[in-house]
């Protein structure tokens, strides 16, 4: 089939936040403990840090990471993450039903971040806890010295603040699993005033109001705009969750959920905005999708309650799960005029797209690729490509079109970049795309993931899906002509020839 896409500078969406390439380390199975953090690995450092892990994360370029949850920061005493750990507490963790030993937490998590070359979006706990506490840790983790909590932290060995810029109030409070769950005037109250104190002890943070836990929550959209009516003027994003399965082995229904996706997007704009609008406000409330991903491979996995690390969300990702990420992560970026950050959940082991053993080796699953391809090359700002395309119909929806697209401009780098996924099961899709001006942009380099069945894997054992280079494509005159094959991943980068 073929497709028809018209490209220009001009049709700019808008600047990329970095932080849209996010990721998350809940305290959460093997995420931690046999995750990031495994003292006496072969590639472990003095820190306990697994070194093999450590050089994914970093391929993967994530520039920041949302710590320590999730559902176990609604129970989360952030003291007993501090100090010396023999004298550290172990204590249950409720919702997840483990025990937690707490020999990694806050400052060792810091530490972690400046090896991975990334910052800290930190949680704090509006479940069992609120406002004082919460302020107490902006205290603890950013005030230079001279108050209680700050020399507290420096007793502890870091004698230079953190600080800490991005902090999210809370996780998820509308939903009846979370610990301390709120309706959503009790949650604006709250997140009022622990946003308020905490802006109060340091005036440079941002903090994120909890949306609704899905767009499939009774209460989502009301509970945006009833939540976000008490704390607008202190709050500066709110949140949104969302992830997708394919549990009816349906992969055409499966792929066009980012038409679901789309609307979500748009429903919780238009929910800040008429907020704004009520308030007549002059200040925009941006996004922060700190939750997204596929899940559903590892869904009621059995386990050993009240133990440690148990292996617990441990997906395998297959090849449609890949196509599937690559295409959120587009949704995401057509939409990065007001979604500013992004987490895909989570970054190791748990729904994740590193994938460990304990004691063991390491391997980057499906999914790694999109996150990485989009993270090193989708900087700079968004266009909003004309694509014209043949589309499809299936059980869940109407007019889906075969090619999902986005492409990104780096002026710095003189470089724009075409991110695709042709969703056909067998058929290519000759994409000829019109450059409108991009006078003297040539093919730099043509990368695809194609050719695997849509249930290929990759595992420790065995990991056959990985990204291939391929013939540049056609240029002639200021068109340019690819071949995507069926059921793919395609990036294509092209740099600007001087002459």
């Amino acid at each position: 089939m073929k497709a028809k896409m018209t490209l220009a500078r001009e049709f700019k969406i808008g600047d990329i936040d970095k932080r849209i390439y996010g990721s998350f380390i809940e305290h959460l199975g093997r995420a931690v403990y046999g995750g990031i953090y495994e003292p006496g690995h072969p590639t472990a450092d003095e820190n306990g840090f697994r070194g093999d892990v450590l050089e994914l994360v970093k391929k993967l370029n994530v520039p920041i990471v949302r710590y320590p949850g999730g559902n176990f920061v609604s129970g989360y005493n952030w003291e007993d993450g501090v100090g010396p750990v023999e004298k550290r507490p172990k204590k249950l963790d409720l919702a997840w039903g483990t025990t937690e030993p707490n020999t990694f937490g806050t400052n060792e998590f810091m530490k972690w971040c400046k090896k991975a070359d990334t910052e800290c979006m930190m949680a704090v706990n509006l479940g069992t806890r609120g406002a004082d506490e919460a302020r107490n840790l902006v205290e603890y983790c950013n005030h230079k010295s001279g108050t209680y909590w700050s020399d507290l932290r420096i007793s502890h060995g870091v004698k230079e603040p953190h600080n800490i810029k991005l902090w999210c109030l809370g996780n998820e409070m509308d939903g009846a699993w979370q610990m301390g769950a709120k309706t959503a005037v009790e949650y604006g109250r709250a997140a009022l005033e622990a946003s308020k104190v905490m802006k109060w002890t340091d005036p440079s943070i941002e903090t994120v109001l909890c949306g609704s836990s899905s767009r499939n929550s009774k209460t989502f959209g009301e509970w945006e705009v009833q939540s976000l009516d008490i704390a607008y003027d202190s709050v500066d994003y709110v949140s949104l969750h969302q992830y997708y399965d394919n549990k009816t082995d349906d992969v055409q229904s499966f792929l066009a959920k980012t038409l679901e996706l789309d609307e979500f997007i748009y429903s919780v704009i238009c929910a800040c905005d008429y907020v704004k609008a009520k308030k007549r406000s002059k200040k925009t409330i941006n996004l922060s999708f700190d939750e997204w991903n596929v899940w559903y491979h590892s869904n009621n996995a059995p386990f050993e309650k009240w133990s440690v690390a148990p292996p617990l969300l441990e997906d395998i990702y297959n090849f449609e799960d890949a196509l599937m990420v690559g295409s959120m992560l587009i949704t995401l970026l057509r939409h990065c005029d007001r979604i500013k950050v992004a987490c895909l959940a989570q970054l190791v082991n748990v729904i994740a797209p590193i994938f460990t053993k304990t004691g063991g080796g390491v391997v980057e699953q499906t999914i790694f690729y999109p996150f990485m391809h989009l993270s090193n090359y989708g900087r700079g700002s968004a266009l909003l490509p004309l694509i014209d395309c043949p589309k499809y119909d299936c059980r869940e929806f109407t007019d889906v079109p075969y090619l999902e697209a986005v492409a990104t401009y780096n002026e710095e780098q003189e470089e724009a970049v075409i991110f695709c996924v042709n969703k056909s099961l067998d058929e290519n899709v000759v994409l000829s795309v019109d450059l409108m001006d991009f006078d003297g942009y040539k093919p730099a380099e043509f990368i695809s993931m194609d050719g695997y069945d849509k249930k290929t894997e990759n595992t420790l054992a065995c990991a056959p899906v990985k990204p291939h280079k391929n013939e540049l494509p056609l240029m002639d005159g200021g068109v340019l002509t690819a071949n995507l094959k069926p059921f793919s991943w395609n990036v294509i980068r092209l740099k600007k020839v001087n002459a």
